[in-house]
């Protein structure tokens, strides 16, 4: 009784994988492990240079998904443009969160960490770990904006540094307004 299953991406397609980013379906194979025959999607990783396999029926619980549709990159692209939200716990536990945000493979997660770590030139400087976060979130939201627009990884980075630069625009209006209620208030 061999059924056959429903892929749900095709050899060539761009998937994202959580802990790793955008990656491309190079084959689907059928495997022997432990004496059963296994299904496998083969999901090569240029940029790391790392090939790996997911079970076809593990797929979705693993988190294996398509690229982010155009209304989840422009809400990401949105969230860029936001005021930083940045709690005040420890750094310690702020970059556990980070990290997991980035590794949860979610586009909107992955640009809160972007916009909260973005430091303008008129800024202090970064700490060391707060540098590789930052830019670890920028290079997985790049690569993923990226393979869903068809453009190449330095112009999606162009792209979010114009939206993270239309934040300042948005910064200095609402402190400008709220300098103005105060002065109202007063």
């Amino acid at each position: 009784m061999t059924t056959k299953s429903v892929l749900e991406f095709k050899v060539g397609d761009a998937v994202v994988y959580p802990a790793h980013g955008v990656g491309k379906v190079a084959a689907v194979e059928t495997q022997e492990v432990a004496g059963m025959s296994l299904e496998v999607y083969v999901v090569t990783f240029d940029h790391e240079k790392m090939t790996l396999r997911v079970p076809t029926k593990k797929a979705k619980t693993a988190g294996l998904r398509s690229l982010a549709a155009d209304d989840v990159v422009t809400k990401a692209l949105t969230t860029l443009k936001g005021r930083a939200r940045i709690k005040r716990t420890m750094w310690s536990r702020r970059a556990q969160e980070y990290e997991a945000k980035i590794n949860s493979g979610d586009l909107v997660s992955i640009a809160e960490v972007v916009r909260d770590l973005h430091r303008a030139d008129s800024q202090p400087e970064q700490s060391y770990s707060e540098r590789q976060l930052y830019e670890s979130a920028l290079d997985r939201m790049a690569r993923e904006v990226a393979a869903a627009n068809r453009i190449d990884k330095d112009a999606a980075v162009q792209l979010l540094s114009k939206s993270l630069s239309a934040k300042k625009a948005v910064i200095a209006a609402a402190e400008a307004a709220e300098a103005e209620e105060e002065a109202e208030a007063a």
